[in-house]
């Protein structure tokens, strides 16, 4: 198996400590001026201190959805977005202490959707807080951070490592089935898929979440995801406009062609539901209801790029182009490397100061 495989956007598990140390030998052999040798140390290095920023656990907030999609669509968008949408409410964001090496803290608010599993209706979220030379937390913008399908995250925690390396608050937000949130459904083909409803849902309330906390700039707010993640990034685009900048790493639209047409991991997964009898048409089925192309023509092009790779035999360049040509995204912001699938970890590097950039430029309001 080449190194770079090790990093796989996919099902098979992977030692972390093993994957951090590849992506630490690219970001020096790739990323040259983009990260300086402060902001790999701040990816490397695990907090010390008992109470970051000076917050204490079991602190709550509140918070409240801002979820607007009351635009008249017509029949399957309509569709798509009642399968989606929920009724905004308060809701509290809390945190507790976590694990050595996975943030400073670890976000808590209950999914919009609970699915009735108590575990996976708490949604869990890795804060990576950036910080200056004398060890202070940083104010500043932030990324929500959506992971690949991994099961340890390892890609989604690098992003996360790197973006608070640059600067950013980020936040890893882990999907239902991962992490905290039990692991059975990572396991279940059928389940996992059908998760992903929740997981957009999820995905959009964490704006709001990361909007009530301290250090966050709340007008500098982005959201970006690999693979899987990316797929529910694009999705999740759709549904308003709640993320001021968007970044999608390795997806696209047709998210069944994925299932029905990728190699490697997405075989892997192909092969599970024919096993479990799963025809063609249920396939597209479980996938239809989290389609990033049933809502792309919602999604902003001058606020969206999308980095897909045209060598991906996972997810097909095909359905990469089919979200950029849906959403109108232009040249600029349709970025196509050389890659496949697992290779575009060498890019990470640069695409990660790219985001830096574009979010420490969005504007800030003037205040009297």
């Amino acid at each position: 198996m080449r190194p770079l495989e090790l990093l796989a956007v996919g099902f098979r598990p992977i030692r972390l400590a093993l994957a951090w140390k590849i992506c630490t030998v690219a970001v020096f052999l790739v990323g040259g001026p983009i990260l300086s040798g402060e902001a790999v140390r701040a990816w490397q290095e695990p907090d010390e201190k008992p109470t970051p920023g000076g917050l204490v656990a079991a602190t709550r907030w509140s918070a409240r959805d801002t979820l607007s999609v009351d635009a008249v669509e017509p029949g399957d968008a309509a569709d798509c977005l009642a399968g989606l949408r929920w009724e905004p409410s308060d809701f509290p964001v809390t945190i507790e202490t976590a694990r050595r090496g996975f943030g400073q803290w670890l976000v808590r608010f209950p999914s919009p959707r609970p699915s009735g599993d108590a575990r996976v209706d708490l949604v869990a979220m890795e804060w990576y807080m950036p910080r200056d030379e004398a060890g202070q937390v940083l104010t500043g913008p932030a990324v929500v951070v959506v992971h690949e399908s991994g099961r340890n995250m390892p890609v989604g925690r690098l992003v996360a490592r790197g973006l608070a390396g640059l600067g950013l608050h980020a936040f890893l937000l882990q999907l239902p089935g991962y992490g905290e949130r039990s692991a059975e459904l990572a396991d279940d083909p059928e389940q996992f898929l059908g998760a992903l409803k929740q997981g957009v849902a999820d995905v959009r309330r964490a704006r709001d979440a990361v909007a009530a906390l301290p250090f966050v700039q709340p007008q500098r707010i982005g959201l970006q995801g690999t693979s899987l993640g990316g797929f529910v990034t694009a999705t999740t685009c759709g549904l308003d406009d709640g993320y001021q900048r968007k970044f999608i790493f390795l997806a696209g639209g047709n998210l069944h062609d994925v299932v029905l047409k990728g190699q490697r991991d997405a075989a892997k997964v192909r092969q599970r539901l024919e096993n479990a009898g799963f025809s063609e048409q249920q396939i597209l089925d479980l996938a239809r209801p989290v389609e990033p192309l049933r809502l792309a023509h919602r999604i902003d092009p001058a606020t969206t790029w999308l980095y897909s790779g045209t060598k991906d035999d996972v997810v097909p360049p095909s359905c990469s182009l089919a979200l950029a040509t849906a959403a109108k995204l232009s040249a600029e912001h349709h970025i196509e490397m050389p890659v496949d699938h697992y290779s575009g970890i060498t890019y990470l590097p640069k695409i990660l100061g790219e985001i830096s950039e574009v979010m420490q430029a969005i504007p800030l309001p003037n205040r009297p």
